[in-house]
């Protein structure tokens, strides 16, 4: 098979794409015919040798790649036989191996896909939708809310603004760029903004929800913007920026709360978190935005684009 396999930690052009033997599944495994693979930002962090978070460097060589959709083509010993031939989608954990046209996962691992869902869907749903539950549990939106999302035409950004608008709050949504713009309007945003623009949060009022996955200058601005009683959920910072800064003086003078909404909390629950994703999908409450897919050959150039912020929604890389 074809796989993208990674040496040396460092950069996108490390990645390249090699002919590998076919992965044997294990005890309790299946072998998945990769329809779609997504990339995460974690992603580009694990190829840099970051670290970020609770992701430490793996051993290398790797095929990097923790989101796969597919069909069950290969069954270990002790798997149920009812599994081959079905359409599933997995998260791999830390077990990588998702960029290539067969990738190994844990029984465990796998959740059926109904017809109508799709494999870009059911790739985005698995990690950026589980991901977007858990922030959404944090925030715990309510109708009057004014909900203002940092990042709103990424991956969960966007389905961020489909819930808030679900709900029924007023939202706001913050982006870089005209197209980005449009985008989270056309998502059910009130209000959408462009926050590469100077003054972009001058004439925004009544804030009492920030969902805040950016951070830096712009992370400040947008708390800055909240009420007194107002909440501020973080799940993470742009690449290159830091996480907002604000003081536990500020948190009590304006009575405000502070979520840190992933990390060992969520833990736990993935498979939950997972299941309730991708029922949201299936059920048509959310969607998520696929517009930025690459070939499996051209994983080097996907993992730049995200890193320039080049891309809107989920990415996805097609075997």
């Amino acid at each position: 098979m074809h796989a993208i396999r990674q040496h040396a930690f460092g950069p996108a052009e490390n990645l390249r794409l090699v002919e590998v033997p076919d992965p044997v599944p294990g005890p309790g495994q299946v072998r998945i015919t990769v329809s779609a693979a997504g990339v995460h930002v974690v992603d580009t962090t694990i190829r840099a040798g970051v670290g970020r978070g609770p992701f430490p460097p793996p051993a290398l060589p790797m095929t990097p790649g923790r989101e796969v959709a597919g069909v069950v083509t290969a069954l270990g010993d002790g798997v149920d036989p009812a599994w081959l031939g079905g359409r599933v989608v997995a998260h791999l954990g830390l077990a990588s191996g998702g960029y290539a046209e067969l990738a190994v996962a844990n029984v465990e691992a796998l959740h059926a896909l109904p017809d109508h869902v799709s494999d870009d869907v059911a790739v985005a749903m698995i990690g950026t939708g589980r991901t977007a539950m858990g922030v959404f549990d944090g925030a715990g939106i309510r109708p009057d809310d004014v909900v203002l999302v940092l990042a709103a035409a990424g991956g969960i950004g966007a389905l961020a603004v489909q819930e808030a608008h679900a709900v029924g709050a007023r939202v706001v949504g913050a982006a870089g760029g005209p197209e980005k713009v449009e985008l989270v309007r056309s998502l059910g945003a009130d209000v959408a903004v462009d926050y590469t623009e100077p003054g972009w949060d001058r004439d925004l009022e009544g804030v009492t929800v920030v969902l805040d996955a950016v951070g830096g200058a712009i992370g400040r601005a947008a708390f800055d913007l909240l009420v007194p009683g107002g909440r501020v959920v973080l799940f993470g910072w742009a690449l290159g920026s830091e996480p907002t800064r604000f003081t536990s003086d500020e948190l009590f003078t304006r009575s405000l709360t502070a979520v840190a909404a992933l990390g060992p909390n969520v833990l736990g629950r993935l498979r939950e978190l997972e299941e309730r994703s991708l029922a949201a999908a299936a059920s048509g409450r959310l969607t998520p935005v696929v517009s930025s897919t690459f070939p499996l050959a051209d994983a080097a150039r996907a993992h730049r684009a995200l890193e320039n912020r080049e891309t809107v929604g989920k990415v996805v890389l097609k075997p």
